[in-house]
């Protein structure tokens, strides 16, 4: 009996040891500090934060690195490439298509001590620079990405020392463009029980800078069980002195064009011509940098330069000349006119507005395939036939998605219905009535008076320029690649506005937003006096823009012989300084 009591003695006495150190495990779990997820973005929405900024673009959730999370908001000469979300299925991520500061805040108390950790991520197309100031039209470089805590009572814009209480994260001069997910934190423990303001804020105005966050956390220091963020009511911060466009004369804003055109051309990131007319006056014509720098020849204003994506324009035009003359309507399946087109379900269901609008879901021609034969497609209906069995990417009709191809389609079918080439029918119908001599497509294989060689960046990160020879089609199509010069696109600006090419009703129509900010085959920004219509074209070693005014009577033309933004930034450096009245 003493032994079997003794048993009993020595279990029981196992068990309470076993129970004491269970409940420690329970209490020091218990007491372990909890990190608070202040954003993981899993909702798929900032509806929490509170938007601020001037200029182009915005603050968005996406979920996918190569998709544009509003495709009006995107520059569509510079792919959209960010990392895919780091965490999860969503993150926040800035995206724009010109010049722009864009500011996303929230109000918060922290009480306790806490580490602030979170995900930053970048990819931009320019060097970074770090002047003291968040606004993005001013005239030196301004390109950058910081995230601050700063005083609740600070102007929403401002980069004082008093008014930053913490720098969690900032580019520097020098960084590399492209930064992959990377974990930031900070020790705010010096602000507990306060009320600051979380701020993230993204300002470019020398080319596309995505920015993104991700996984907004707060650590507690120590092991306060008790610490917690308590997010506050929005405080409406106080002035924003930065984010005011500053407008400029007429005669000041045309000086600071064409300085700042030779200050891009001295650092060798813009070799191109421009042009400013108002009302049919030209007031500034100028050309900078090299068209061969081989041969050492200059770029003059009558350079023809490759203008990309902005053939559309004359697509559409000749498209819509059809429809005027009742060979086409806008409503016409394509398989109308194509009667043999391969694939019967994008026949039957994708209309004429359909390409003109970019909502038909008939995907696009880059990619390793036109890569492999760009030189065997010589002429549209080799498009149709290497493309043309594809399926839709989309139900026609329900959203924009940007299609090189659908105008390919458009190129098609203006030769069915005209019974001329497409070459041929723009020559005869755009390009004369518009007087201008020096547009054109011919094949890179012929030789083309003035015709510019393109450079691109030998990386994606920078490095020397080198010519862009072996990235060309065989020839520019109805979706683009063909050449101009600043003058020729005046003279189609002008013949537009004087009704020569289509009615100006008909141009009424195709210069109001129909998808996004797009209308038929020329994309539109602003609203009011500031409301403009046209279009960008950029490729490696190719960038244009063409932006025409209506009721202010501006005429803005850029065009380079390097990558995308070297004449769109320029485009848009004129049109945030010109006067809006």
């Amino acid at each position: 009996m003493r032994g079997v009591r003794g048993r009993r003695s020595a279990v029981a006495a196992a068990a309470l040891v076993a129970f004491v150190a269970l409940s420690l495990l329970l209490i020091g779990c218990e007491a372990q500090p909890r990190t608070i997820v202040m954003d993981d973005f899993e909702a798929s929405g900032i509806s929490a934060w509170q938007a601020v900024g001037s200029g182009a673009g915005g603050w968005f959730v996406y979920a996918d690195g190569h998709k544009p999370p509003d495709p009006a908001h995107s520059d569509p000469n510079v792919p959209f490439d960010v990392p895919d979300p780091p965490q999860g299925r969503f993150a926040a991520v800035t995206d724009s298509n010109g010049p722009g500061t864009r500011i996303l805040y929230r109000d918060l108390r922290l009480d306790g001590r806490f580490t602030l950790r979170l995900t930053v991520f970048y990819a931009g197309t320019a060097p970074f620079s770090s002047p003291a100031t968040l606004a993005h039209d001013i005239p030196q470089a301004n390109q950058q990405f910081r995230i601050d805590l700063v005083a609740r009572s600070a102007p929403i814009d401002s980069v004082a020392k008093g008014d930053v209480l913490a720098n969690v994260f900032g580019t520097s001069p020098g960084d590399p463009v492209r930064r992959q997910p990377t974990e930031v934190r900070v020790d705010v423990s010096a602000w507990a029980g306060q009320p600051v303001r979380l701020r993230l804020a993204g300002i470019n105005n020398r080319g596309p800078l995505r920015v993104g966050v991700d996984n907004i956390r707060f650590q507690p220091v120590g092991r306060d069980p008790g610490g917690r963020v308590a997010l506050l009511s929005p405080h409406t911060p106080s002035r924003a002195p930065d984010l005011a466009l500053h407008r400029m004369t007429q005669a000041d804003a045309v000086k600071a064009l064409a300085d700042h055109a030779q200050e891009r051309a001295r650092a060798d990131e813009f070799a191109g011509a421009v042009l400013v007319a108002r009302d049919g006056k030209v007031l500034l014509q100028g050309a900078w940098g090299r068209a061969d720098r081989t041969a050492g020849t200059a770029n003059t204003p009558a350079t023809r330069f490759r203008i990309g994506s902005m053939n559309k324009m004359f697509t559409a035009v000749a498209t819509l000349q059809l429809v005027e003359a009742h060979k086409l309507a806008l409503d016409d399946p394509i398989g109308n006119h194509l009667p043999n087109y391969p694939n019967k379900q994008m026949a039957t269901n994708v209309t004429v507005r359909h390409l003109l609008t970019h909502t038909g879901g008939t995907g696009d021609i880059f990619g390793p395939t036109f890569d492999q034969h760009r030189l065997q497609l010589r002429e549209h209906r080799d498009y149709l036939k290497m493309y043309g069995s594809r399926g839709l990417t989309q139900e026609p009709g329900a959203r924009f998605e940007y299609s090189n191809y659908g105008f390919v389609l458009l190129g098609a079918l203006i030769e069915q219905v005209s019974g001329m080439s497409y070459y041929d029918y723009v020559d005869e119908h755009v390009f004369r009535p518009a007087g201008m001599t020096s547009t054109g497509s011919l094949p890179e294989s012929t030789h083309v008076p003035d015709r510019a060689v393109g450079y691109m960046r030998a990386s994606r990160t920078g490095g020397a320029w080198m010519p862009n020879t072996d990235t060309l089609p065989w020839r520019g199509t109805a979706a683009g690649g063909g050449y101009s010069t600043v003058g020729d696109l005046l003279r189609f600006a002008q013949a537009l506005r004087a009704g020569r090419l289509i009615s100006k009703a008909t141009l009424a129509e195709a210069t109001r937003p129909h998808q996004q900010q797009y209308g038929y085959g020329f994309g539109v920004q602003g609203e009011g006096r500031l409301r403009s219509y046209g279009h960008g074209g950029g490729a490696p070693g190719m960038n244009g823009e063409l932006r025409v005014f209506p009721r202010l009577g501006y005429v803005v033309v850029s065009l380079s012989n390097l990558d995308p933004p070297a004449a769109s930034e320029l485009v848009e450096f004129f049109t945030l300084r010109m006067p809006d009245r």
